[in-house]
């Protein structure tokens, strides 16, 4: 295991080769502590929200008004998780960018320097990231649900990490958004559960 700063940390789950403040579209789930069906239950293959539950649900909402350039794409809170598609759409600049069409087809744009910026952005993954990037997103949405529970005394928490999935054309934002979409339909198999 690395160190740094003198301490042990675990390393990164993120793609070293990727800038996750890049425009794209992003296939997230976050898991509750332990698993624990903080959210709620499923009933009748439809989602029974807890107070908890329903906060969580408000909050993913909010996120496009705490981070700029950042829509919503379908999303699911579970009993014990939460899937949701967060799309980026900055202006494109003069640097490393990501430029999204409308059918979601990747073409990653290259400039003089990009490739330095690649070689060590794996090396910066444990800095700031700043905002609007995935990460400070997710961070911040689970800060917001904690504090709100914490607040009414509802019983909460989370796991440390997240999923992520870069989606990387039309036909997988398609299979991912149908994913989503019938998630509480299939709680009995998800593996989540």
């Amino acid at each position: 295991m690395a160190k740094f700063r003198r301490k042990y940390r675990i390393e990164s789950i993120r793609a070293q080769w990727w800038d996750y403040g890049w425009n794209g579209a992003y296939f997230i789930t976050i898991c509750t502590k332990n698993r624990n069906h903080f959210f709620g239950k499923i009933k009748n293959r439809k989602m029974d929200f807890s107070s908890l539950g329903i906060i969580a649900d408000i909050l993913w909402h909010e996120i496009p008004n705490h981070s700029k350039f950042v829509s919503l794409g379908e999303f699911v809170v579970m009993p014990n998780h939460i899937h949701g598609i967060l799309l980026i759409d900055k202006p494109v600049d003069d640097g490393v960018n990501l430029e999204v069409d409308r059918d979601l087809d990747v073409d990653v744009v290259e400039t003089r320097h990009a490739l330095s910026l690649r070689e060590s952005m794996g090396k910066t993954r444990f800095q700031n990231q700043g905002k609007n990037t995935i990460s400070s997103m997710v961070s911040s949405y689970k800060s917001a649900v904690t504090r709100h529970a914490n607040r009414i005394g509802l019983e909460n928490g989370w796991q440390f990490r997240f999923h992520d999935h870069i989606i990387r054309n039309h036909a997988e934002y398609q299979r991912i958004e149908n994913y989503i979409i019938k998630n509480p339909e299939n709680w009995d198999n998800d593996k989540f559960r």
